[in-house]
């Protein structure tokens, strides 16, 4: 081999040559401008604010922009990612500390290629990837509403990412990959309703975030849309086929499931879903009933699945969970229980979270309870965490998943509860 070449002036030319290219493309890459800060805006017209806080609501800003006991969106919630945890920050217009110096062209930019005003990279645990799908005027919309509405002095509260994710120029690769996609035009051979829930599940709902499976760096995998995902330890069901399932779904159940309320055969939210249903229920009906429409017209493809004996429940532990279930749920959740009739509490045999192939959301539901919403009507719950320990909570959920799917015994039970005891310390 002739290793003269590589001895030459010429080569090393090349070499430097390409490695400036690199380094102006690494660049240009990670690199944004910031935008120039501005006066707060003195005043809105009312009816783009009143139309802005319908967008906030559908776009779920409350609930990460919001932590428990702190001011209404002033950030501060942490939310864990395989990547390390963020916290979420101040939207209130407040101009040291929030967005009070944002211009409508800086905040666009954020919500459609996750920029912040002062250029730099946003995480994608903010959805900018299904923001910048909504509509120029919902945005302007929701920028009128957030600019209009209570400074709050909070500062930021310092990230907590793993390396390399803590180089935030990196995400600029991130969204070379995944960050595609124009706003949503309207499908002409579909309904006006059917079209809007597509809007809303696709935009502002970001309904893929947590109900789509994510691959190795944190991005949906489009083949699996809406194929079901995970989110804080819950796990997300699959939002197709819907009204094919075993237990399936009709219009009026799902439109009173989206606005938190109890629907026979089916419970009411817990986990994340929760603050979600409640922000739904705060918008018109016809919100969640387009929504309704849209993710009942998605089926499931056809899967080939394996018929396995089902595995023999001992009639011990059947006997126990009866008796655990008349001494501690019993009395909202019984046949004759006067809740079942006042509060519509159902019958738990019926609930999803029975049917559903994991029992991971039954025995968070349990451990955890279903806490009321400050200023909002619904049912609650208390947790059972501390009062049945691991052998009981298995008993109590072989009892009543006999009730529902008799034919399939959960078989994670005794790893779910042990990984989610785990989980809570």
């Amino acid at each position: 081999m002739n290793l003269s070449w590589l001895r030459s002036r010429n080569f090393w030319i090349v070499v430097a040559l390409l490695a400036a290219v690199a380094l102006i493309v690494a660049v240009l890459l990670m690199w944004r401008p910031a935008i120039a800060p501005i006066e707060r805006p003195p005043r809105f017209d009312t009816a783009q604010i009143q139309r802005g806080a319908r967008v906030v609501e559908a776009g779920d800003c409350a609930v990460c922009h919001t932590r428990p006991g702190g001011e209404y969106l002033a950030g501060g919630l942490p939310l864990a990612t395989p990547f390390g945890t963020l916290y979420s920050t101040n939207i209130t217009p407040d101009a040291q500390t929030g967005i009070g110096q944002w211009s409508l062209p800086a905040f666009e930019r954020a919500m459609r290629q996750g920029i912040a005003r002062d250029g730099h990279f946003l995480y994608p645990a903010f959805p900018y990837v299904h923001y910048r799908r909504m509509s120029a005027e919902d945005i302007a919309d929701a920028y009128a509403y957030l600019m209009s509405g209570p400074a709050v002095q909070a500062p930021a509260r310092q990230n907590q990412m793993n390396f390399p994710m803590n180089i935030r120029p990196l995400v600029s690769f991130w969204n070379l990959l995944f960050l595609h996609g124009e706003p949503l035009t309207p499908l002409a051979e579909r309904s006006a309703a059917w079209n809007r829930g597509r809007y809303l599940v696709d935009g502002p709902g970001h309904c893929a975030g947590c109900h789509s499976p994510l691959n190795l760096i944190g991005a949906e995998k489009s083949s699996e849309y809406l194929h079901g995902g995970s989110v804080d330890g819950w796990e997300a069901p699959a939002l197709v086929g819907l009204g094919q399932q075993a237990n399936p779904w009709n219009r009026e159940q799902l439109v009173d499931y989206l606005r938190a309320d109890v629907v026979a055969g089916h419970g009411t939210p817990a986990g994340p879903m929760r603050p979600v249903s409640l922000s739904l229920a705060r918008l018109p009906a016809s919100e969640a009933d387009a929504i309704a429409e849209y993710l009942l017209s998605l089926k499931q493809p056809p899967t080939v699945t394996e018929t396995t004996a089902p595995t023999p429940v001992a009639p011990a532990s059947t006997a126990q969970g009866a008796l655990l279930f008349s001494s501690a749920c019993a009395g909202c959740h019984g046949r004759a229980a006067p809740m079942r009739q006042i509060d519509g509490r159902p019958p738990l045999e019926s609930t999803s979270a029975l049917h559903a192939a994991s029992s991971r959301n039954y025995l968070k539901t349990v451990l955890e309870g279903l806490p009321a919403a400050p200023g909002a009507p619904g049912p609650q719950m208390p947790g059972f965490a501390a009062s049945l320990d691991n052998q009981q909570l298995a008993a109590l959920a072989v009892y009543l998943r006999q009730q529902a799917r008799p034919d399939q015994p959960w078989a994670d039970l005794s790893s779910t509860i042990e990984a989610l005891r785990q989980e809570a310390k």
